[in-house]
Protein backbone atom coordinates (compact mmCIF):
# COMPACT_ATOMS: atom_id res chain seq x y z
CA UNK A 1 0.00 0.00 0.00
CA UNK A 2 1.43 3.38 -0.97
CA UNK A 3 1.75 6.04 1.69
CA UNK A 4 3.12 9.53 1.74
CA UNK A 5 6.39 10.33 3.36
CA UNK A 6 5.54 11.83 6.73
CA UNK A 7 7.00 15.28 7.30
CA UNK A 8 6.68 17.81 10.06
CA UNK A 9 4.63 20.02 7.79
CA UNK A 10 2.51 17.34 6.09
CA UNK A 11 -1.15 18.25 5.94
CA UNK A 12 -3.62 15.49 5.02
CA UNK A 13 -5.98 18.09 3.57
CA UNK A 14 -3.48 19.37 1.01
CA UNK A 15 -4.57 17.62 -2.19
CA UNK A 16 -1.44 18.60 -4.16
CA UNK A 17 0.80 16.32 -2.10
CA UNK A 18 -0.88 13.24 -3.60
CA UNK A 19 -0.02 14.04 -7.22
CA UNK A 20 3.32 12.22 -7.37
CA UNK A 21 2.02 9.03 -5.78
CA UNK A 22 -1.30 8.89 -7.64
CA UNK A 23 -0.75 10.94 -10.81
CA UNK A 24 -3.52 9.52 -13.01
CA UNK A 25 -6.14 9.80 -10.29
CA UNK A 26 -4.94 13.28 -9.34
CA UNK A 27 -4.91 14.57 -12.90
CA UNK A 28 -8.42 13.27 -13.55
CA UNK A 29 -9.61 14.85 -10.27
CA UNK A 30 -8.23 18.18 -11.49
CA UNK A 31 -10.54 17.94 -14.49
CA UNK A 32 -13.52 18.57 -12.21
CA UNK A 33 -12.47 22.22 -12.69
CA UNK A 34 -13.78 21.97 -16.25
CA UNK A 35 -17.32 21.98 -14.86
CA UNK A 36 -17.12 25.76 -14.51
CA UNK A 37 -20.43 27.01 -15.90
CA UNK A 38 -22.71 28.68 -13.36
CA UNK A 39 -26.38 27.80 -13.90
CA UNK A 40 -28.79 30.01 -11.98
CA UNK A 41 -31.57 27.65 -10.91
CA UNK A 42 -33.75 30.51 -9.63
CA UNK A 43 -33.57 32.27 -12.99
CA UNK A 44 -34.48 29.02 -14.76
CA UNK A 45 -37.40 28.39 -12.39
CA UNK A 46 -38.68 31.47 -10.47
CA UNK A 47 -41.21 29.29 -8.64
CA UNK A 48 -38.32 28.30 -6.38
CA UNK A 49 -38.06 31.83 -5.00
CA UNK A 50 -41.62 31.61 -3.70
CA UNK A 51 -41.33 28.05 -2.46
CA UNK A 52 -38.28 28.99 -0.38
CA UNK A 53 -39.59 32.42 0.70
CA UNK A 54 -37.95 33.47 3.95
CA UNK A 55 -35.10 30.98 3.56
CA UNK A 56 -31.60 31.43 2.17
CA UNK A 57 -32.25 29.47 -1.01
CA UNK A 58 -34.67 32.17 -2.20
CA UNK A 59 -31.69 34.55 -2.35
CA UNK A 60 -29.40 32.39 -4.41
CA UNK A 61 -29.29 28.83 -5.72
CA UNK A 62 -27.07 27.60 -8.52
CA UNK A 63 -26.82 24.11 -9.97
CA UNK A 64 -23.88 22.18 -8.47
CA UNK A 65 -20.53 22.34 -10.24
CA UNK A 66 -17.39 20.21 -10.07
CA UNK A 67 -15.66 19.41 -6.79
CA UNK A 68 -12.99 22.02 -7.53
CA UNK A 69 -15.53 24.79 -6.93
CA UNK A 70 -17.01 23.82 -3.58
CA UNK A 71 -15.10 26.40 -1.54
CA UNK A 72 -15.47 29.19 -4.10
CA UNK A 73 -19.19 28.58 -4.44
CA UNK A 74 -19.78 28.40 -0.69
CA UNK A 75 -17.96 31.67 -0.15
CA UNK A 76 -19.76 33.33 -3.07
CA UNK A 77 -23.34 32.27 -2.46
CA UNK A 78 -25.63 34.88 -0.94
CA UNK A 79 -26.88 32.19 1.44
CA UNK A 80 -23.75 32.45 3.58
CA UNK A 81 -24.16 36.21 3.88
CA UNK A 82 -21.34 38.72 4.16
CA UNK A 83 -19.86 38.28 7.64
CA UNK A 84 -17.10 40.77 8.41
CA UNK A 85 -16.12 39.03 11.66
CA UNK A 86 -16.17 35.39 12.78
CA UNK A 87 -19.25 36.01 14.94
CA UNK A 88 -21.45 37.43 12.16
CA UNK A 89 -23.58 35.87 9.45
CA UNK A 90 -26.70 33.74 9.10
CA UNK A 91 -25.10 30.31 8.90
CA UNK A 92 -23.41 28.00 11.47
CA UNK A 93 -20.04 26.26 11.21
CA UNK A 94 -21.88 23.10 10.14
CA UNK A 95 -22.23 24.56 6.62
CA UNK A 96 -18.60 23.66 5.90
CA UNK A 97 -19.08 20.01 6.78
CA UNK A 98 -19.22 18.46 3.30
CA UNK A 99 -16.96 20.89 1.50
CA UNK A 100 -13.34 20.15 2.30
CA UNK A 101 -10.78 17.66 3.64
CA UNK A 102 -9.91 20.41 6.12
CA UNK A 103 -13.16 19.51 7.91
CA UNK A 104 -12.07 16.03 9.10
CA UNK A 105 -8.64 17.51 9.85
CA UNK A 106 -10.14 20.19 12.10
CA UNK A 107 -12.50 17.69 13.75
CA UNK A 108 -9.58 15.37 14.47
CA UNK A 109 -7.55 18.25 15.90
CA UNK A 110 -10.30 19.97 17.90
CA UNK A 111 -13.07 17.43 18.42
CA UNK A 112 -16.62 17.73 17.11
CA UNK A 113 -17.88 19.94 19.92
CA UNK A 114 -15.31 22.63 19.17
CA UNK A 115 -15.59 22.24 15.39
CA UNK A 116 -19.36 22.76 15.35
CA UNK A 117 -19.27 25.70 17.74
CA UNK A 118 -19.95 29.18 16.38
CA UNK A 119 -20.76 30.77 13.04
CA UNK A 120 -19.71 29.78 9.53
CA UNK A 121 -17.20 32.62 9.29
CA UNK A 122 -15.20 31.09 12.14
CA UNK A 123 -14.04 28.36 9.77
CA UNK A 124 -12.89 30.66 7.00
CA UNK A 125 -9.20 30.74 7.94
CA UNK A 126 -9.09 26.97 8.49
CA UNK A 127 -11.13 25.48 5.64
CA UNK A 128 -9.51 26.31 2.32
CA UNK A 129 -8.79 23.07 0.41
CA UNK A 130 -11.42 21.90 -2.05
CA UNK A 131 -13.10 18.52 -1.76
CA UNK A 132 -10.42 15.96 -2.49
CA UNK A 133 -8.32 12.96 -1.59
CA UNK A 134 -8.58 12.80 2.20
CA UNK A 135 -12.35 13.24 2.08
CA UNK A 136 -12.62 9.71 0.73
CA UNK A 137 -9.31 7.98 1.43
CA UNK A 138 -7.18 7.31 4.46
CA UNK A 139 -4.52 10.04 4.05
CA UNK A 140 -1.71 8.94 1.78
CA UNK A 141 -3.31 5.64 0.75
CA UNK A 142 -5.99 4.37 -1.65
CA UNK A 143 -7.90 2.85 1.29
CA UNK A 144 -11.46 4.17 1.51
CA UNK A 145 -12.66 5.80 4.71
CA UNK A 146 -15.56 7.70 6.22
CA UNK A 147 -13.90 10.98 7.08
CA UNK A 148 -16.74 12.49 9.10
CA UNK A 149 -17.80 10.98 12.42
CA UNK A 150 -21.41 12.12 12.06
CA UNK A 151 -21.66 10.13 8.82
CA UNK A 152 -20.00 7.10 10.42
CA UNK A 153 -22.59 7.17 13.21
CA UNK A 154 -25.43 7.39 10.69
CA UNK A 155 -24.32 4.36 8.68
CA UNK A 156 -23.88 2.36 11.88
CA UNK A 157 -27.43 3.36 12.84
CA UNK A 158 -28.68 1.71 9.64
CA UNK A 159 -27.11 -1.55 10.79
CA UNK A 160 -23.96 -1.74 8.67
CA UNK A 161 -20.93 -0.01 10.16
CA UNK A 162 -18.39 1.05 7.54
CA UNK A 163 -15.76 -1.46 8.65
CA UNK A 164 -18.29 -4.30 8.22
CA UNK A 165 -19.51 -3.21 4.78
CA UNK A 166 -18.57 -4.86 1.50
CA UNK A 167 -16.69 -3.04 -1.27
CA UNK A 168 -19.77 -1.68 -3.05
CA UNK A 169 -21.36 -0.56 0.20
CA UNK A 170 -18.16 1.22 1.19
CA UNK A 171 -17.97 3.02 -2.14
CA UNK A 172 -21.56 4.19 -1.74
CA UNK A 173 -21.03 5.21 1.88
CA UNK A 174 -18.03 7.34 0.95
CA UNK A 175 -20.15 9.27 -1.56
CA UNK A 176 -23.03 9.20 0.92
CA UNK A 177 -21.07 11.24 3.45
CA UNK A 178 -22.15 14.29 1.48
CA UNK A 179 -24.70 13.31 -1.19
CA UNK A 180 -27.31 12.75 1.47
CA UNK A 181 -30.15 14.32 3.44
CA UNK A 182 -29.05 15.95 6.69
CA UNK A 183 -30.08 18.64 9.13
CA UNK A 184 -28.55 20.70 11.89
CA UNK A 185 -29.61 19.50 15.31
CA UNK A 186 -31.27 22.07 17.52
CA UNK A 187 -30.73 20.89 21.08
CA UNK A 188 -28.52 21.75 24.03
CA UNK A 189 -26.36 18.64 23.69
CA UNK A 190 -25.56 19.08 19.98
CA UNK A 191 -26.41 22.63 18.88
CA UNK A 192 -25.99 22.85 15.09
CA UNK A 193 -24.29 19.48 14.74
CA UNK A 194 -24.86 17.67 11.44
CA UNK A 195 -27.14 14.64 11.73
CA UNK A 196 -28.71 12.34 9.16
CA UNK A 197 -32.44 11.83 9.97
CA UNK A 198 -32.33 8.05 9.58
CA UNK A 199 -33.45 6.87 13.00
CA UNK A 200 -36.67 5.50 11.50
CA UNK A 201 -35.38 4.66 8.02
CA UNK A 202 -34.27 6.37 4.80
CA UNK A 203 -37.54 6.71 2.89
CA UNK A 204 -39.10 10.13 2.35
CA UNK A 205 -41.98 9.10 4.61
CA UNK A 206 -39.71 7.81 7.39
CA UNK A 207 -37.68 11.02 7.47
CA UNK A 208 -40.84 13.12 7.38
CA UNK A 209 -42.13 11.23 10.43
CA UNK A 210 -38.77 11.68 12.16
CA UNK A 211 -38.85 15.46 11.67
CA UNK A 212 -42.51 15.66 12.67
CA UNK A 213 -41.85 13.77 15.91
CA UNK A 214 -39.09 16.25 16.76
CA UNK A 215 -41.30 19.18 15.70
CA UNK A 216 -38.26 20.24 13.69
CA UNK A 217 -38.42 22.97 11.08
CA UNK A 218 -35.72 24.56 8.95
CA UNK A 219 -37.65 27.81 8.72
CA UNK A 220 -41.11 29.40 8.82
CA UNK A 221 -42.38 30.22 5.35
CA UNK A 222 -42.63 33.96 4.76
CA UNK A 223 -46.05 33.80 3.09
CA UNK A 224 -47.93 30.78 4.43
CA UNK A 225 -46.26 30.68 7.87
CA UNK A 226 -45.96 26.91 7.44
CA UNK A 227 -43.16 25.18 9.43
CA UNK A 228 -40.99 24.09 6.52
CA UNK A 229 -38.42 21.40 5.81
CA UNK A 230 -35.60 21.88 3.29
CA UNK A 231 -34.34 18.72 1.67
CA UNK A 232 -30.62 18.81 0.95
CA UNK A 233 -29.36 16.31 -1.65
CA UNK A 234 -30.58 12.80 -0.78
CA UNK A 235 -28.83 11.01 -3.62
CA UNK A 236 -27.65 8.17 -1.37
CA UNK A 237 -31.15 7.40 -0.15
CA UNK A 238 -32.97 7.66 -3.49
CA UNK A 239 -30.35 5.74 -5.48
CA UNK A 240 -30.71 2.82 -3.07
CA UNK A 241 -34.39 2.58 -4.06
CA UNK A 242 -33.72 2.34 -7.78
CA UNK A 243 -32.88 -0.56 -10.07
CA UNK A 244 -29.15 0.12 -9.91
CA UNK A 245 -29.30 0.12 -6.13
CA UNK A 246 -31.18 -3.16 -6.13
CA UNK A 247 -28.55 -4.74 -8.38
CA UNK A 248 -25.60 -3.63 -6.28
CA UNK A 249 -24.26 -1.02 -8.69
CA UNK A 250 -22.11 1.53 -6.86
CA UNK A 251 -21.90 5.28 -7.36
CA UNK A 252 -18.35 4.88 -8.63
CA UNK A 253 -19.37 2.29 -11.25
CA UNK A 254 -21.28 5.04 -13.04
CA UNK A 255 -19.63 8.30 -12.00
CA UNK A 256 -15.98 7.30 -11.31
CA UNK A 257 -15.38 4.24 -13.51
CA UNK A 258 -12.26 2.19 -13.98
CA UNK A 259 -10.81 3.40 -17.30
CA UNK A 260 -7.81 2.62 -19.47
CA UNK A 261 -5.48 5.39 -20.61
CA UNK A 262 -3.45 5.64 -23.82
CA UNK A 263 -0.62 3.63 -22.27
CA UNK A 264 -3.01 0.79 -21.43
CA UNK A 265 -2.91 1.54 -17.69
CA UNK A 266 -6.16 1.06 -15.76
CA UNK A 267 -7.17 3.47 -13.00
CA UNK A 268 -10.23 5.00 -11.34
CA UNK A 269 -11.26 8.21 -13.10
CA UNK A 270 -11.77 10.91 -10.44
CA UNK A 271 -13.37 13.41 -12.83
CA UNK A 272 -16.79 12.81 -11.29
CA UNK A 273 -19.38 13.33 -14.01
CA UNK A 274 -22.14 11.90 -16.16
CA UNK A 275 -21.92 8.19 -17.03
CA UNK A 276 -22.45 9.20 -20.65
CA UNK A 277 -19.08 10.97 -20.63
CA UNK A 278 -17.36 7.56 -20.32
CA UNK A 279 -20.06 5.34 -21.81
CA UNK A 280 -17.78 2.45 -22.82
CA UNK A 281 -16.54 2.15 -19.23
CA UNK A 282 -19.91 2.70 -17.50
CA UNK A 283 -23.27 1.84 -19.04
CA UNK A 284 -21.78 -0.41 -21.72
CA UNK A 285 -20.45 -2.75 -19.05
CA UNK A 286 -24.00 -3.94 -18.37
CA UNK A 287 -26.34 -2.58 -21.06
CA UNK A 288 -26.70 -3.77 -24.65
CA UNK A 289 -28.30 -0.53 -25.83
CA UNK A 290 -26.33 2.15 -27.62
CA UNK A 291 -25.37 5.39 -25.96
CA UNK A 292 -28.06 7.19 -27.95
CA UNK A 293 -30.71 4.69 -26.88
CA UNK A 294 -29.71 5.02 -23.22
CA UNK A 295 -29.71 8.80 -23.41
CA UNK A 296 -33.18 8.74 -24.93
CA UNK A 297 -34.45 6.48 -22.14
CA UNK A 298 -33.02 8.74 -19.44
CA UNK A 299 -34.45 11.80 -21.17
CA UNK A 300 -37.90 10.21 -21.25
CA UNK A 301 -37.69 9.66 -17.50
CA UNK A 302 -36.42 13.21 -16.98
CA UNK A 303 -39.38 14.56 -18.91
CA UNK A 304 -41.81 12.55 -16.79
CA UNK A 305 -40.20 13.72 -13.55
CA UNK A 306 -39.99 17.33 -14.72
CA UNK A 307 -43.65 17.42 -15.72
CA UNK A 308 -44.69 16.29 -12.24
CA UNK A 309 -42.13 18.63 -10.65
CA UNK A 310 -43.63 21.67 -12.36
CA UNK A 311 -47.17 20.57 -11.51
CA UNK A 312 -46.17 20.17 -7.85
CA UNK A 313 -44.53 23.60 -7.83
CA UNK A 314 -47.60 25.26 -9.34
CA UNK A 315 -49.86 23.76 -6.67
CA UNK A 316 -47.50 24.66 -3.86
CA UNK A 317 -47.07 28.26 -5.00
CA UNK A 318 -50.86 28.65 -5.05
CA UNK A 319 -51.15 27.04 -1.62
CA UNK A 320 -48.61 29.44 -0.08
CA UNK A 321 -50.41 32.50 -1.46
CA UNK A 322 -53.79 31.10 -0.42
CA UNK A 323 -52.52 30.52 3.10
CA UNK A 324 -51.20 34.09 3.20
CA UNK A 325 -54.64 35.31 2.13
CA UNK A 326 -56.29 33.22 4.84
CA UNK A 327 -54.08 34.74 7.52
CA UNK A 328 -54.82 38.21 6.16
CA UNK A 329 -58.55 37.48 6.29
CA UNK A 330 -58.27 36.71 9.99
CA UNK A 331 -57.89 32.93 10.16
CA UNK A 332 -56.43 31.73 13.42
CA UNK A 333 -53.76 29.12 14.13
CA UNK A 334 -56.28 26.46 15.12
CA UNK A 335 -57.97 26.73 11.73
CA UNK A 336 -54.71 26.80 9.80
CA UNK A 337 -52.66 24.03 11.42
CA UNK A 338 -53.91 21.10 9.33
CA UNK A 339 -53.54 22.95 6.03
CA UNK A 340 -50.05 24.14 6.93
CA UNK A 341 -49.05 20.59 7.84
CA UNK A 342 -50.18 19.45 4.39
CA UNK A 343 -48.11 22.23 2.80
CA UNK A 344 -45.10 21.18 4.88
CA UNK A 345 -45.43 17.55 3.81
CA UNK A 346 -46.17 18.35 0.16
CA UNK A 347 -43.17 20.63 -0.21
CA UNK A 348 -40.87 18.26 1.67
CA UNK A 349 -41.73 15.51 -0.79
CA UNK A 350 -41.36 17.75 -3.84
CA UNK A 351 -38.02 19.04 -2.55
CA UNK A 352 -36.78 15.56 -1.64
CA UNK A 353 -37.38 14.40 -5.20
CA UNK A 354 -35.79 17.33 -7.01
CA UNK A 355 -32.88 17.89 -4.59
CA UNK A 356 -31.58 14.35 -5.05
CA UNK A 357 -29.79 15.42 -8.29
CA UNK A 358 -30.33 12.65 -10.79
CA UNK A 359 -33.38 10.84 -9.48
CA UNK A 360 -34.67 10.51 -13.06
CA UNK A 361 -31.65 8.31 -13.79
CA UNK A 362 -31.11 6.74 -10.37
CA UNK A 363 -34.66 5.87 -9.37
CA UNK A 364 -37.27 7.34 -11.72
CA UNK A 365 -40.14 5.27 -10.38
CA UNK A 366 -39.42 6.48 -6.85
CA UNK A 367 -39.17 10.08 -8.03
CA UNK A 368 -42.51 9.84 -9.79
CA UNK A 369 -44.10 8.17 -6.78
CA UNK A 370 -42.84 10.84 -4.38
CA UNK A 371 -43.96 13.71 -6.62
CA UNK A 372 -47.43 12.19 -6.95
CA UNK A 373 -47.72 12.08 -3.16
CA UNK A 374 -46.64 15.73 -3.09
CA UNK A 375 -49.46 16.62 -5.47
CA UNK A 376 -51.95 14.72 -3.34
CA UNK A 377 -50.83 16.57 -0.21
CA UNK A 378 -51.03 19.92 -2.00
CA UNK A 379 -54.56 19.13 -3.13
CA UNK A 380 -55.52 18.41 0.48
CA UNK A 381 -53.93 21.67 1.62
CA UNK A 382 -55.71 23.73 -1.02
CA UNK A 383 -59.05 22.08 -0.25
CA UNK A 384 -58.69 22.98 3.43
CA UNK A 385 -57.58 26.51 2.58
CA UNK A 386 -60.57 27.01 0.29
CA UNK A 387 -62.85 26.09 3.17
CA UNK A 388 -60.99 28.42 5.53
CA UNK A 389 -61.10 31.29 3.05
CA UNK A 390 -64.81 30.78 2.50
CA UNK A 391 -65.42 30.77 6.26
CA UNK A 392 -63.55 34.07 6.48
CA UNK A 393 -65.71 35.61 3.78
CA UNK A 394 -63.21 35.32 0.92
CA UNK A 395 -65.11 33.85 -1.98
CA UNK A 396 -62.99 34.98 -4.93
CA UNK A 397 -59.92 33.17 -6.26
CA UNK A 398 -56.70 34.32 -4.62
CA UNK A 399 -54.66 36.27 -7.17
CA UNK A 400 -51.07 35.18 -7.76
CA UNK A 401 -48.76 38.14 -8.42
CA UNK A 402 -46.37 38.22 -11.38
CA UNK A 403 -43.50 35.89 -10.45
CA UNK A 404 -42.48 35.11 -14.01
CA UNK A 405 -38.84 36.02 -13.42
CA UNK A 406 -36.43 35.61 -10.54
CA UNK A 407 -36.27 39.39 -10.04
CA UNK A 408 -40.05 39.78 -10.02
CA UNK A 409 -40.50 36.92 -7.55
CA UNK A 410 -37.87 38.34 -5.21
CA UNK A 411 -39.48 41.79 -5.47
CA UNK A 412 -42.84 40.29 -4.45
CA UNK A 413 -41.12 39.10 -1.27
CA UNK A 414 -39.55 42.52 -0.65
CA UNK A 415 -35.98 41.24 -0.97
CA UNK A 416 -33.25 43.90 -1.34
CA UNK A 417 -31.04 41.97 -3.74
CA UNK A 418 -28.84 44.96 -4.64
CA UNK A 419 -27.77 45.34 -1.02
CA UNK A 420 -27.14 41.61 -0.60
CA UNK A 421 -24.94 41.54 -3.69
CA UNK A 422 -23.08 44.70 -2.67
CA UNK A 423 -22.43 43.31 0.82
CA UNK A 424 -21.20 40.03 -0.65
CA UNK A 425 -18.82 41.84 -2.99
CA UNK A 426 -17.25 43.66 -0.02
CA UNK A 427 -16.95 40.35 1.84
CA UNK A 428 -15.21 38.68 -1.12
CA UNK A 429 -12.85 41.64 -1.54
CA UNK A 430 -11.93 42.25 2.10
CA UNK A 431 -12.54 39.11 4.15
CA UNK A 432 -11.64 36.16 1.92
CA UNK A 433 -8.05 37.35 1.29
CA UNK A 434 -7.60 37.69 5.06
CA UNK A 435 -8.79 34.11 5.54
CA UNK A 436 -6.31 32.82 2.98
CA UNK A 437 -3.44 34.86 4.41
CA UNK A 438 -4.23 33.68 7.93
CA UNK A 439 -4.31 30.04 6.79
CA UNK A 440 -0.89 30.36 5.15
CA UNK A 441 0.54 32.10 8.19
CA UNK A 442 -0.67 29.33 10.47
CA UNK A 443 -0.04 26.35 8.19
CA UNK A 444 2.72 27.35 5.79
CA UNK A 445 2.34 26.64 2.08
CA UNK A 446 0.01 23.72 2.81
Amino acid sequence: MMTLNATANSNPADNSQYEKRFPKQYQSWQKTAESKEVTDALADDPNLVILWAGYGFSKDYNAPRGHQYVITDLRSTLRTGAPMTEDEGPMPMACWSCKSPDVPRVIEEQGEAEYFKGKWAKGGPEIVHVLGCADCHKPGTPKLRIARPFAERAFAKLGTPFDKADKTEKQNMVCGQCHVEYYFEKNEEHPNWVKFPWDGGTSVEAMEAYYDKLKFKDWTHQLSKAPMLKAQHPGYETTAKGLHGDMGVSCTDCHMPRVTNAEGKEYTDHNVGSPFDQFEFTCANCHDQTKEQMQALVQTNKDKVNTLKLQAEDELVKAHFEAAAAWKAGANEEKMTAALTDIRHAQWRWDFAIASHGIAAHAPEEGIRILKTSLAKSAEARKKLAEILNSQGVVSTVAIPDISTKAKAQAVLGMDMDKMRADKAIFIEKVVPKWEAEYKANNGAN
